[in-house]
């Protein structure tokens, strides 16, 4: 696939779309993401909705939560990722971050969150019942540095993971990501281990829209949509998902040729 010519290509099973700007990005994404809330919606009485927690997320979670159409008392909100052993007022904290980003700023129906407080284990079972119950129906995801999906590092991702929820550690190019996004001052104050939803929970869900802005997402754009599909780049694995969506800016395209 020539990218200069061409804004928008299937990638195997997946749509992957460039746009002009961050902006464009994230407001695109947010109209899809709605119109799928839409038709999940004119099927069954609620949604469940998985989200990412990150930068990157800003543009797109400002677009979804200022949409007037979205039906939010019927969305169940859930989030992908916790560090462990972060206080549980944190500003680093994932569940935090949605808070402050979108879950206080709607009238969602549901809001469950990782507790980073709890005991790890424990709260893998509690986090992992929540959403057995409730299947996702639209995931909203980036990808890191590294090509993790949630924080299924390469050394850890399992394309057939029969958890719903792990403990795991965080490889050094996840923790310097955020030392990147400006969420820590330095390496050493980003936690070691992390609760994630694994790779088959978030990737069963029908929809499942990925936003990836950035230039030191480039690298990892590029391995996911050009490369082997494999555990050694997470991502990839939404090439076989006929469901997923890929958003990029000019920056996170960049090395697409």
């Amino acid at each position: 696939m020539n990218w200069m010519h061409s804004r928008t290509a299937a990638v195997d099973e997946a749509r992957v779309a460039v746009y002009d700007s961050r902006a464009e990005m994230g407001a695109a994404a947010a109209a899809d993401i709605a119109e799928a809330i839409r038709r999940v919606l004119a099927e069954k009485d609620e949604v469940t909705m998985i989200f990412a927690a990150a930068p990157s997320q800003n543009e797109v979670l400002a677009s979804l939560g200022a949409d007037p159409t979205v039906a939010w008392q019927r969305v169940r909100a859930c989030h992908m990722d916790e560090y462990i052993g972060l206080a549980a007022d944190a500003p680093q904290g994932f569940g935090n971050f949605l808070r402050a980003h979108l879950f206080d700023r709607v009238p969602l129906g549901e809001t469950h969150l990782i507790d980073s407080t709890a005991d790890a284990r424990a709260e893998c079972a509690r986090y992992g019942a929540v959403l057995r119950a409730h299947p996702a129906d639209i995931v909203v995801m980036g990808i890191g540095e590294n090509g993790h999906i949630a924080f299924n590092d390469p050394g850890v991702a399992d394309f057939h993971d029969p958890e719903t929820v792990k403990i795991v550690p965080l490889d050094p190019v996840c923790r310097m990501q955020q030392v990147h996004d400006g969420c820590f001052a330095a390496l050493d104050e980003v936690p070691r281990e992390a609760l994630t939803l694994t790779v088959p929970t978030l990737t069963r869900a029908p929809y499942l829209f990925c936003i990836v802005p950035a230039k030191t997402k480039a690298e990892a754009v590029r391995a996911a949509l050009c490369g082997p599909i494999a555990e050694t780049c997470p991502a990839s694995i939404l090439r076989t998902r006929p469901g997923a969506r890929m958003y990029l800016d000019p920056d996170s395209a960049s090395l697409l040729g």
